[in-house]
């Protein structure tokens, strides 16, 4: 993918807050700073970023779950949840026995969460707990599914959540990450620079009263390793069966993993 004119090359994010360089001290509280101010409208941060694409990205990743429509009871964690849009849609689409527990480290979107969670009836299938992706409050093996979408490349160590992800899974429980990627289609990659560096501040700007937020989520997405770069990480993590997934020319892609 051709990148911004000057912009720097997929080198993670412990170090980095957008194009910035940052003490790795500092870079978790930017980040929370981020998504307080945009909790409110984070939906539509979303819809914005991905041009609306993000809502059909979602039902194929949450068709990746495999929760059971009826009988034994499964058990999703879905980390960096904000406002639940994956929780919802995975209970909505699961029997009764299926639950799930939304965490974020955020307490403006588990807010955001809280009542969407509620407006759908579903207090009694999702519960919401504030946490680290790095350092989850949850005891080993307890998962039958990990999900984060959106969220990973906000994590200051990205190896540290994957480790965690793979501490929390029962054997045979699976991985699933649904992120923006590396754009691999000749072209589009440029339009969607253009929509990126470009579109997406101003409307920023124009919907929410600040370009700043959307500039940084805009820089952290360029900053992210590419699709075969965190397939290898998801391996370095334990993880087996790694697969990867482009939607829309690798504008987003899923990651999924398996704990063996």
């Amino acid at each position: 993918m051709s990148n911004e004119p000057n912009s720097p090359p997929h080198t993670g994010t412990a170090n980095t807050f957008g194009f910035r360089t940052v003490p790795e001290t500092e870079r978790q509280g930017l980040v929370n700073a981020v998504f307080s101010s945009v909790a409110s409208r984070y939906d539509l941060m979303n819809d914005l970023m991905s041009g609306g694409l993000h809502r059909l990205w979602k039902a194929d990743f949450v068709s990746m779950i495999g929760a059971p429509k009826t009988g034994r009871a499964f058990q999703l964690l879905d980390v960096a949840g904000g406002t639940g849009d994956i929780a919802i849609r995975y209970a909505e689409a699961s029997g009764p026995n299926a639950t799930a527990v939304l965490c974020d480290i955020s307490p403006e979107m588990l807010a955001e969460g809280q009542t969407k969670v509620a407006a759908k009836g579903l207090d009694h299938r999702i519960r919401l707990t504030q946490g680290n992706a790095e350092a989850l409050p949850f005891p080993n093996g307890t998962f039958d599914a990990y999900t984060i979408a959106f969220g990973i490349r906000n994590v200051t160590h990205i190896e540290q959540a994957l480790a965690e992800a793979h501490r929390i899974l029962k054997i045979g429980g699976r991985f699933l990450c649904l992120e923006f990627s590396e754009c691999q289609v000749p072209l589009l990659d440029r339009l969607y620079d253009f929509h990126s560096f470009e579109i997406i501040p101003r409307l920023g700007a124009m919907t929410a009263g600040s370009a700043e937020p959307y500039r940084y989520l805009v820089e952290s997405i360029r900053r992210f390793p590419n699709q075969d770069a965190f397939a290898d990480m998801i391996r370095g993590a334990g993880f087996e069966r790694v697969s990867v997934r482009n939607l829309t020319g690798g504008i987003a892609a899923i990651h999924s993993g398996w704990k063996i």
